[in-house]
């Protein structure tokens, strides 16, 4: 159930209610692709670093240890020692990245394995199947994850398909969580609004999806190639068509000026690979942007990543030691750097929420943009 706080404008403020714990929204998920985030970093690590929400990912699980192997060992939640919100993609977007692989029709879509090459088949069924398997908190429809540009004739029928995956999804998800044996019986289903950039398409998916009744709503498609201004215009076209009292998720986009803007037009759920993949290089987020510790000039840096920063990171090392650690190619090193930009980025949200809740979000989001295009 989501309780709407506070609405400022389209900026809003919630509480998600879940099987699992109750989520403080504007939030952002930490992205553990295979029940875990890459970097060496720990579900007890999470806790630290103020995540609410970890994020896996249903085809990489299903390929490996498989879905069954995390059933018989109790769901996700215990298998990766997590008892906060999980959230599982569909395996949707994984099955997009894999074009030349694949094979849509009504029925789901054939791929092959981008490990061994075995042929694989994925419908609706399947994917509400392998997440129930998985039992986590959130469980995405299956959908088609449309490139952009795409011809409108294409568009069209790939979204009325979507709507019919999004029904089969539905019953399917019904039929799970009323079995006996069922991992987690209160499974809550979001469906993906599609459409490119196509305005009208979008505007007429989204009449459509909220009719459902889902306990969430999601706007996928984005971040693929269009540019920030034609992502926002979809944001702000699409929202008000969704349901006020249902979150809405923007899948798959992570700067952190994407987040304001985004949150600006009342989105409530992020996620993104991309501050655990940037920390993983070195790349790390500031207050004043973000910095490349392998340069040079950090060499006899003795300052912490982000002065007054409270992660692990900040708190004991400083930015000559960690580049050193890059270096020598010490796993240290990218463990120190992924916790930071995790943190960096779950304190931003609570940033937020604390701003919107003090009735200066505006003012917020000015300084921060502006501090993070200053002299980094």
């Amino acid at each position: 159930m989501y309780k709407l706080l506070k609405k400022s404008g389209k900026v809003r403020r919630g509480e998600f209610h879940t099987p699992h714990g109750v989520i403080q929204t504007p939030v952002f998920m930490n992205v553990g692709t295979l029940a875990a985030i890459k970097g060496a970093v720990s579900s007890m690590d999470l806790k630290d670093i103020g995540c609410q929400v970890e994020l896996s990912n249903t085809y990489h699980l299903h390929l490996r240890p498989g879905d069954k192997v995390v059933r018989k060992l109790g769901g996700l939640h215990k298998f990766m020692n997590w008892d906060r919100p999980i959230l599982t993609d569909s395996g949707g977007f994984q099955v997009f990245s894999l074009a030349g692989l694949r094979k849509i029709k009504e029925e789901g879509v054939y791929f092959s394995s981008h490990i061994d090459g075995k042929r694989i088949f994925m419908g609706p069924e399947e994917s509400m199947q392998i997440q129930s398997n998985l039992g986590s908190t959130i469980a995405m429809a299956f959908d088609e994850c449309i490139e952009i540009p795409s011809p409108r004739d294409y568009v069209e029928k790939s979204v009325a398909r979507t709507v019919r995956w999004l029904e089969r999804c539905k019953t399917e998800m019904d039929r799970l969580n009323a079995l006996p044996d069922t991992v987690n019986n209160k499974q809550m289903l979001f469906g993906i609004n599609q459409g490119a950039t196509y305005k009208d398409i979008r505007i007429e998916h989204a009449k459509t999806i909220s009719k459902m009744d889902l306990d969430g709503y999601a706007i996928g498609g984005l971040a693929v190639g269009e540019t920030h201004e034609e992502m926002y215009d979809i944001i702000d076209t699409v929202v008000p068509y969704l349901p006020e009292d249902k979150p809405i998720y923007l899948m798959g986009v992570g700067l952190p000026s994407n987040i304001l803007e985004a949150v600006s037009r009342g989105v409530d759920f992020f996620d993104c690979v991309l501050p655990a993949r940037n920390g993983r290089h070195g790349h790390v987020f500031t207050n004043e942007g973000k910095i490349n510790l392998m340069n040079a000039k950090f060499e006899l840096d003795d300052r912490p990543i982000d002065e007054g920063c409270q992660c692990p990171a900040c708190k004991d090392y400083t930015r000559a030691y960690i580049r050193h650690l890059f270096k020598a190619k010490e796993m240290l090193a990218m463990r120190l750097c992924v916790l930071h930009n995790l943190y960096f980025y779950n304190k931003l949200m609570e940033d937020i929420r604390n701003a919107i809740d003090n009735d200066c979000f505006e003012e917020f989001k000015r300084e921060k943009l502006e501090s993070w295009q200053g002299r980094a």
